[in-house]
């Protein structure tokens, strides 16, 4: 016994050590006290579930993390205006991830419908896809709902399969998700309608909802996931040059549309099927530009997180910061698939607990937006980048009356008050978390 023990605590010290460095154990949002929220068509007012958002559990072992989580998001979903009659629900789901991802080296992994990768919060990333392809042989669209099956089943290969934002772009929350079966998934990059340069959609002007994290064009984007492979999944911004120098620049995408009118053995180009509306109206360039991305929609570089750099996916978006093709991984793996949805966590894993009283934010330096400000109805709070901790936002009236609290959430962006009922004039918020404050003025006019 006593030549073992000392093997044993040297390989749990190593452990515990590793996991104060590596982001696949470190990353996760971990909540079990704020519940899930959720709107159904036709209203305006929130209703409360009972599940805890985000993810409940991090354990740990020499080679893997596994995230326990129930796949729902502190952001409100829904609602879903294609008739799609799910709701996000509890996934009661456990991920095994790899601490140390490796290249596949051989024939890339293409990526497949449902789960590919795994956002901090909890919430599952979907390809490209939405289950829907185009049947040569009776020349209509087959899979989902409504349509006869495809040939194969959809894991069959399918010559035309339809790409799920344009196709569903109506069936999108504010968070630009939604549920397949209960499963709430992104497509795409997790950052609200409303936050985008050009909005293509006007589902957030109706239901109010945010999404996990604000672009930020100025600093490098937040780690928001990681994908089946284990490779880390960034925003849309990153340094200019892959050795961590350079000016922040958005990192884009090497897929291009086709051109023509036609296409072989599938629907010709029209309204209905416009170019973009199949995966397969893309192809891809290759580009010696550091900002462009390979065809994996990743590159090897330098990131905040990974000072000696590593192999990361982004969230591709165009310059009016609407998603841009393959969104976020695809349509290949650039490493080994390690990664799986487990019935149970092995013996012998750590559990992994955030330090308990550091702030994960100093709010003297984080960029806190506040809008529309003069404003008559309503007032928003915006925090840019990943909010890792519940923010306190407290709204006082000038002479130092605190009229209103409400809580900006972790893995959400966005707190709010309604002003329709306040007087005209001047009033200031206060944000704090456990370690600094910072106040915004703010101006409450009347029509």
């Amino acid at each position: 016994m006593k030549r073992i023990f000392p093997t044993i605590a040297l390989l749990f010290s190593l452990v515990s050590a590793h996991a104060q460095t590596n982001p696949a154990i470190t990353s996760w949002l971990q909540n079990n006290i704020v519940t899930a929220r959720h709107y159904v068509s036709g209203s305006s007012t929130v209703i409360n579930d009972t599940d805890p958002v985000n993810c409940q559990l991090v354990q740990y072992n020499s080679t893997d993390v596994y995230v326990t989580t129930t796949g729902l998001p502190s952001y409100v979903t829904g609602p879903f205006l294609d008739g799609n009659p799910s709701l996000a629900t509890n996934q009661n789901a456990i991920f095994k991830m790899p601490l140390n991802p490796i290249e596949n080296t051989g024939n890339p992994e293409n990526t497949t419908p449902g789960n590919i990768g795994v956002f901090i919060n909890g919430v599952a990333l979907f390809d490209y896809r939405d289950g829907v392809a185009w049947n040569n042989t009776t020349m209509a669209l087959c899979g989902g709902p409504g349509n006869p099956p495809c040939p194969g089943g959809m894991d069959a290969i399918q010559d035309w399969n339809r790409d799920a934002i344009p196709a569903e772009m109506g069936g999108f929350d504010c968070a630009k998700a939604h549920p397949a079966m209960g499963n709430y998934h992104h497509h795409q990059n997790p950052s609200a309608f409303n936050l985008d340069l050009v909005v293509v959609s006007t589902i957030c002007n109706l239901y109010n909802a945010d999404g996990l994290y604000a672009i930020d064009s100025t600093e490098h984007s937040p780690l928001i996931g990681f994908a089946y492979d284990g490779f880390p999944i960034y925003g849309a911004y990153a340094y200019q040059n892959v050795d961590g120098t350079g000016a922040i620049v958005r990192m884009k995408s090497s897929y291009s549309l086709n051109t023509g009118t036609s296409r072989v053995l599938g629907p010709n180009v029209s309204n209905t099927y416009p170019l973009g509306y199949f995966r397969e109206d893309y192809h891809y360039t290759a580009n010696g530009n550091s900002a462009y991305l390979d065809e994996h929609n990743g590159r090897i570089c330098v990131t905040p997180q990974y000072p000696d750099g590593i192999y990361c996916y982004f969230a591709t978006i165009d310059s009016n910061w609407n998603s841009a093709y393959p969104y976020v991984v695809g349509p290949t793996f650039y490493g080994s698939i390690e990664a799986a949805k487990v019935a149970s966590v092995p013996n012998g894993t750590v559990t992994y607990t955030p330090t308990v009283g550091v702030s994960n934010i100093n709010l003297d330096d984080a960029q806190i937006n506040v809008f529309p400000n003069p404003t008559s109805e309503l007032i928003m709070i915006q925090l840019e980048g990943i909010n890792k901790e519940n923010l306190k936002v407290e709204l006082f009236e000038i002479s130092g009356k605190l009229v209103e609290t409400t809580t900006l959430l972790q893995g959400s962006t966005i707190a709010y008050f309604d002003t329709k009922g306040l007087y005209c004039g001047q009033y200031f918020l206060r944000i704090s978390n456990s370690d600094t404050v910072t106040t915004k003025k703010v101006v409450v006019t009347k029509d």
